[in-house]
């Protein structure tokens, strides 16, 4: 139940069961595992880089739920390269063991989300913010709360819906089992090993679910420019999760991309080039003089 999933396990081949798109399924197996509780997986790492030119725009990265930074990398990488500076933070309760993510919840992560732009921020003059399935709702929630600090959104998959059969019983399960089977490696290109977990913490997923529900009433808030980039298929998060934030933000600015080759691990599967283009793209319109963009602000 419930997005983003991960590994406890060893690699091995992935599951060869038919998968509906959007809904939880059992774990895939083309994942790296943590293998002790406190322990970072390889991988796993936060990010961190100074900026290394002029411009002041800096590029605050926030990966998934039972995710780690491996998903958003090759993105801070190529900013980083690109001189910009860069925060890509582990959060509370990832890349570890699925039981330290069951201790924690939907305010740990906003706050560890919301410290990483306050550090950020003290270095540069505008922030884009960009998030991956549940970093995606992250970064609507600082663009909701915090308009003044972020100047533009790249969502890639984001999760603020979730379509399980079982989520109205999700209060009763938590109690009986701590975890199911997770969805993880959700890639279309062979060879790529997902850093995270392949069991979804029940007390977690419900807090996440809590945090998405409050989220979705302040999308209004949210008017700053949007590239929200998704797949056409994917096995984790439901179309109807884009389409939520499409119709509950306000922002004027908005471009949606649509990806035929890669499933949710977008940013590391077929169309990982592209994603980090048309990332770095956005960045570089973000970084034009406030006075050009501000209009965005207006009305």
């Amino acid at each position: 139940m419930g997005p983003a999933r991960g590994s406890d396990r060893a690699p091995g081949p992935p599951s060869t069961g038919q998968r509906s798109p959007g809904r939880a399924l059992p774990a895939l197996r083309r994942v790296r595992r943590a293998r002790a509780v406190g322990a970072v997986a390889v991988g796993a790492e936060a990010f961190t880089a100074a900026a290394g030119g002029v411009d002041a725009t800096g590029v605050l990265l926030l990966h998934g739920f039972t995710g780690s930074p491996f998903s958003l990398r090759p993105i801070a990488e190529a900013a980083a390269a690109a001189g910009h500076a860069v925060r890509l933070p582990l959060l509370p309760g990832h890349g570890t063991h699925w039981r330290d993510l069951d201790a924690t919840g939907w305010p740990d992560w906003t706050a560890a989300a919301e410290a990483a732009l306050d550090d950020i921020a003290r270095v540069c003059d505008r922030v884009v913010v960009v998030g991956h399935s549940n970093g995606g709702a992250l970064a609507l929630h600082l663009a909701a709360r915090r308009p003044a600090a972020v100047a533009g959104l790249v969502l890639v998959n984001p999760a603020v819906l979730l379509v399980d059969p079982r989520q109205p019983f999700l209060p009763v399960i938590r109690r009986l089992i701590p975890s199911v089977a997770g969805v993880a490696g959700d890639v279309a290109l062979a060879g790529v090993h997902v850093v995270g977990y392949d069991r979804t913490p029940l007390a977690a997923l419900a807090s996440m679910t809590a945090g998405w529900r409050v989220l979705r009433g302040e999308l209004p808030a949210v008017r700053c420019p949007l590239l929200l980039i998704r797949s056409r298929v994917d096995h984790v998060i439901d179309a109807s999760s884009s389409r939520a934030v499409l119709s509950r933000v306000s922002s004027r600015d908005r471009e949606v991309v649509v990806l035929d080759r890669s499933f949710h691990e977008a940013p590391v599967d077929h169309d990982g080039p592209e994603v980090t283009a048309r990332t770095l793209a956005f960045v570089g319109r973000m970084a034009t003089p406030p006075g050009a963009a501000a209009s965005h602000q207006a009305g």
